[in-house]
């Protein structure tokens, strides 16, 4: 049979189905595996048996349940979560929003999917526009929501060296260039692959970029605050009618029930509620439902402050230990982990491409993902692309160390072997 150019796309592969694919091939044989590549959270205890409190009382309530399951809610999502949430950002960061500034979606991706074409691609008679990427690498998500569009151009960072094992990308000021075509400014905060956190200064000028040239600046805080909250530094959570924030309860310990959440202006949040009835008729409905009361009584904030955050703060610190352990006399650079879940790391000179290394490893059990997949949109050839990789220290500590250990052990492999070729 043949498909369309658009299922024609579908088929040819992507970063992302290679990731989700890798995660569900894991869980089938997940005694041989050690998952470092995919993206779910930690399953911390603590998170955990109040996420089953709150399910065992929502299934206790009758009309709850019934309601939860038996009637759609509406595009823009559960009324009672979207106003329980403007409550919260009102009283925590002193926004100006209502529950006419929140939709829900089914999940983070789906906003981004809503959001990027709401703002790239084709306009009626005018140029197409793209996403302005200022600093790479980011999101491999972001990747293929163009549907084969190219909707993306990006920025390489500068690079601040730390010491003699890490490292920080800053968006380099003096090379951004925001043209005419640029539709929307988009960053995450915490950038997932990197855990990087853009400081306050550089959101500052990113804002004032924006609003000078007339475009939303997007910010995905799908690791940030209110909640899931793993960000480290000490940052302002900023937001007006010019920003959309994204959040998510993935990170928060919830990623299969896929919810999204879109903070913005209320023009754009009828986009996204149209996006929802078009695409889906509704979101789903079983995440807002499970937190609505957590969100109400602002225990979502103790939760993602005082146990999410700190948990991670500790099992960041353990596994850099393990990578510089592991990658002694080797050159290895860890990107200072500021939040988020994951390990960015920089091989300098790696003799081969960070895609063979992923392979090397999967052959050996451990996944990780390619640094090549994280720069959507940036011309040129960069060598730097192909020496990074991303690892999640989220996972049993046991398997992180180990899997660590072989990618220490592979590493090795390839600048030895290298080395002795060049004698």
């Amino acid at each position: 049979m043949d498909f369309s150019r658009f299922g024609q796309f579908l088929s040819s592969g992507s970063g992302i189905l290679t990731l989700m694919d890798d995660i569900d091939q894991s869980l089938v044989d997940s005694s041989n595996m050690h998952l470092l590549g995919g993206g779910n959270p930690a399953r911390i205890p603590q998170v955990q048996e109040i996420f089953r409190s709150a399910m065992t009382s929502l299934l206790a309530d009758g009309e709850r349940f019934e309601r939860l399951t038996g009637d759609y809610d509406g595009p823009q999502g559960d009324a009672r979560f979207n106003h329980n949430l403007a409550s919260l950002l009102r009283e925590r960061y002193g926004w100006n929003v209502s529950p006419k500034n929140i939709a829900i979606t089914n999940g983070s991706q789906s906003s981004f999917y809503a959001l990027f074409h709401l703002f790239a691609g084709d306009f009626q008679g005018r140029p197409a526009r793209r996403i302005l990427l200022p600093l790479a690498p980011e999101y491999i998500g972001y990747v293929d929501v163009g549907l084969g569009q190219q909707l993306f151009r990006a920025f390489r960072p500068s690079i601040e060296l730390r010491g003699d094992r890490e490292f920080k990308y800053h968006i380099d000021f003096e090379r951004l260039d925001v043209t005419s075509d640029t539709g929307a400014i988009v960053v995450s905060r915490p950038t997932n692959p990197t855990g990087n956190v853009l400081t306050d200064t550089e959101i500052s000028k990113l804002r004032e970029l924006a609003n000078a040239n007339h475009i939303p600046l997007i910010i995905d805080s799908a690791y940030g605050g209110p909640f899931p909250n793993i960000v480290f530094p000490q940052v302002a959570t900023v937001w007006d009618e010019n920003i959309i924030i994204c959040l998510s309860l993935s990170k928060l310990g919830l990623p299969g029930l896929r919810t999204g959440i879109v903070v913005a202006h209320e023009k754009v949040i009828r986009a996204v509620t149209a996006a929802n009835a078009i695409l889906s008729l509704a979101p789903g409905s079983a995440g807002p439902g499970l937190v609505s009361d957590m969100v109400g009584d602002r225990s979502i904030l103790d939760l993602s402050d005082n146990v999410i955050r700190p948990y991670y703060r500790q099992r960041v610190k353990q596994a850099v230990s393990w990578v510089n352990t592991a990658l002694e006399g080797y050159p290895c650079r860890v990107h200072t982990p500021e939040g988020a879940i994951f390990l960015w790391l920089w091989f300098e000179g790696l003799p081969i491409t960070s895609e063979k290394l992923y392979q090397r490893l999967k052959s050996r059990g451990v996944l990780v993902i390619a640094g090549e997949h994280f720069f959507p949109g940036l011309e040129g050839e960069w060598g730097h692309r192909h020496e990074c990789i991303r690892i999640s220290y989220a996972q049993d500590p046991a398997s992180v160390e180990a899997g660590i250990h072989i990618i220490g052990e592979e590493v090795a492999r390839a600048y030895d072997s290298a080395k002795a070729k060049s004698v």
